[in-house]
């Protein structure tokens, strides 16, 4: 086992290409994870079209992948925690530089590095992955659905929970029901906003909202859509409008919508900037906008413990099974929607 395959970006010919290169050996505090399932997210697009830019990248070619889960294969020296060969796991999306003293690794941090992006993730046959990054999985979770969570579930979920504090009865609207968006609508309704309200353009990802918990999926660009929201909210607009697409017209329709004392959630990440349009009415109503960036280690940990006891079946989120040496067919996949997927998994 000296060479494997691996998706690599490279980021001064902004090229991408399935790979044949050496298998990573684990140092000082790390662990060798041999991958069975790892998902394709937007990010990942975003990354290989140049619109997302690394911050803190340590190579000039990265292996992408930031959604992975798999079995422990080899242990680095130094280790702390007591993990074990074969031990089934998934690993968070980031990691904290870990160089600041007093580090909370819960708490956002500019040095947030991004496995996939800033550092090699897990588009391969074999990872390499620093110890606390590693959350075991239990044996009824499978391999597609825990990888998946690290950030298609947690962002959403520490979105509705941690940003928004999302609490029973408070009225939620969803723009982009996509691979993030679709959870969020699953998330809400789990902490048991009312109404949910799905805003997408594609009548199959309304289709799929309804199906997710939503009560009400508009479509935006309905000549009655104000008219539609004001119904279901009972005139009160919303308490939570959530940004999944990273579209400025969606920030503007979203920021219209919500009612006294809204949220706007940017959930979605998009270079461009932020403008409000809105005026007195936004400052009357005491309106605000908060961004919101990934998921926490705790939620994590908590969405594994949700699936383990079966109050959240991922199975409906996984669209398709795809070998990773067929990586760059997934990535035009999801760019242009074709099946309108949710997510896709690559296996090596």
């Amino acid at each position: 086992m000296d060479t494997m395959l691996a998706g690599r970006f490279h980021l001064d010919s902004k090229k991408f290409a399935v790979e044949e290169v050496s298998v990573p050996v684990p140092g000082p505090g790390e662990i060798l994870i041999e991958v069975k399932a790892a998902g394709v997210c937007l990010s990942d697009v975003h990354l290989l079209d140049g619109s997302l830019v690394p911050l803190f990248a340590t190579s000039d070619t990265v292996t992408v992948g930031h959604e992975v889960a798999g079995v422990i294969h080899t242990l680095g020296p130094d280790l702390k925690r007591g993990l074990t060969v074969g031990t089934r796991v998934t690993l968070e999306a980031g990691k904290t530089c870990g160089q600041c003293a007093g580090c909370v690794r819960s708490r956002p941090c500019t040095q947030m590095r991004t496995a996939g992006i800033d550092y090699d993730g897990g588009w391969a046959q074999y990872t390499v992955a620093r110890e606390d990054t590693l959350i075991p999985i239990p044996d009824n979770l499978p391999f597609d659905q825990a990888a998946i969570i690290p950030d298609a579930v947690s962002t959403p979920y520490a979105a509705v929970v941690t940003t928004a504090g999302v609490r029973p009865a408070q009225s939620v609207g969803v723009w982009g029901v996509g691979g993030v968006g679709a959870h969020n609508v699953r998330l809400a309704r789990l902490v048991g906003a009312a109404p949910i309200i799905a805003v997408d353009p594609l009548p199959s990802a309304r289709e799929r909202a309804l199906a997710f918990g939503a009560d009400f999926a508009l479509d935006p660009a309905a000549d009655d859509f104000a008219d539609q929201v004001r119904a279901a909210t009972a005139g009160r607009g919303l308490d939570f409008a959530f940004d999944c697409a990273g579209v400025p017209a969606v920030r503007e329709q979203a920021a219209a919508a919500l009612g006294l004392g809204g949220s706007l959630i940017l959930v979605g990440i998009s270079p461009r900037p932020l403008t409000i349009s809105e005026g007195l009415t936004f400052n009357y109503l005491g309106k605000q906008v908060r961004g919101h960036y990934g998921g926490t280690p705790e939620s994590v940990t908590e969405l594994v413990r949700l699936a383990e006891v079966g109050r959240l079946d991922l199975a409906p989120s996984i669209t398709d099974h795809i070998p990773l040496a067929e990586a760059p067919d997934a990535v035009n996949r999801l760019e242009n929607k074709i099946g309108d997927p949710i997510r896709l998994i690559l296996v090596p």
